[in-house]
């Protein structure tokens, strides 16, 4: 089937970073034919880089305004148009739609979210004026929602230690023997030199990784280390790709991540992490993430919860730290039964089988 994903991009590399994964998956996997229309196509194309060939020449990359003229001359008509994250369709390609021949369903794909009244919501008819059929579809970490984006899987062999990506052999070189790792990819506004010294109280070498653009939220100019306490040592690195990223995750011993790509990933390597879940003015991120912790902590002792609850919450690290160990047993676990839950292929293969 042709499909037509439009993503506006509100979250930066986590709504193109969905979009392009939910892209790889459906066409190297699934043998769908897809375009992508995206109002920011520079983001697009960065997180697009590093992808293999053979996936990424399966994909075409379309700026927004490039839907206009398709819908001029509508002539490989879409079979599935995903609204990505509840995005309007520009109205001229929707006229488009209302003339061809063959009538596409529309997919209204929204976040991805822990909350359970989204299972009621999942799938459901949205019926429209214009009369092309149209669904919600949710994803989520339950088995009777939409999934998650599960490809590529990190497997042993993936994740090995000696499988340096050539974007990371610089940064590897000035790691330290025996140090726990943790990256930061998190929003401006958070107090993070704050955060990470007080990781200097701890009292054991630590080594902190900033990904692409942290840099600056601790003015280190052009630094490539900066070293806050004798212990703690802090290393930028560049914009890498999501292949890369996802070996990254695997390697530290705690990930700080933001959106919603890098938030599966980090689940999907099986170690701890803090979400820095977007922030909303109406305060429904808090609502978001209390629903994922309830699930994410449903098999947790006490002290486990309390500390991967303040950690979330952005107490300092001192007050939690003691539990990594028992947080990264339980990382494990949870990542199991999350592979486990999506052993249908998650959203792309749901997707596929809910259009068919």
């Amino acid at each position: 089937m042709r499909w037509d994903i439009f993503c506006q991009i509100v979250d930066n590399y986590g709504d193109a970073g969905i979009c392009w994964r939910l892209a790889r998956s459906l066409t190297s996997l699934y043998g769908q034919e897809v375009r992508i229309f995206c109002d920011d196509l520079p983001t697009l194309n960065l997180l697009a880089q590093g992808c293999p060939v053979e996936i990424g020449e399966k994909i075409r990359t379309e700026s927004w305004e490039a839907s206009f003229e398709n819908a001029r001359h509508p002539i490989e008509p879409p079979d599935v148009v995903i609204e990505a994250f509840g995005c309007d369709l520009p109205e001229r390609h929707l006229s488009g739609l209302l003339i061809a021949p063959k009538k596409p369903v529309i997919i209204n794909l929204e976040y991805l979210s822990a909350e359970p009244w989204v299972l009621g919501f999942h799938a459901k008819a949205s019926p429209q004026a214009h009369g092309i059929p149209k669904y919600f579809f949710f994803p989520g970490f339950q088995e009777a929602a939409g999934g998650i984006l599960v490809d590529p899987i990190p497997t042993e062999q993936f994740q090995a230690a000696s499988n340096i990506p050539k974007s990371l052999m610089n940064t590897w070189g000035k790691l330290r023997p025996g140090a726990k790792r943790i990256s930061v990819f998190c929003y401006p506004g958070f107090p993070l030199r704050k955060w990470i010294e007080d990781l200097g109280s701890i009292g054991e070498p630590i080594d902190v990784i900033l990904t692409h653009g942290h840099a600056e939220l601790l003015k280190m100019g052009s630094k490539e280390s900066l070293e806050l306490a004798p212990s703690i040592q802090v290393l930028s690195i560049p914009f890498i790709s999501q292949d890369d990223y996802d070996w990254f995750l695997a390697q530290c011993d705690l990930n700080i991540v933001r959106g919603e790509d890098s938030f599966i990933r980090a689940q999907l390597v099986g170690k701890p992490f803090i979400w820095h879940i977007y922030p909303q003015g109406d305060q429904a991120h808090q609502v978001k993430l209390a629903a994922f912790l309830e699930l994410y902590l449903a098999c947790a002792g006490a002290p486990l919860q309390n500390a991967c609850r303040n950690a979330m919450n952005w107490a300092l690290p001192h007050t939690w730290f003691s539990e990594l160990d028992g947080w990264t047993i339980h990382a494990k676990a949870w990542q199991a039964d999350l592979l486990e839950k999506q052993g249908d292929g998650g959203l792309a293969a749901r997707l596929v089988k809910f259009v068919s």
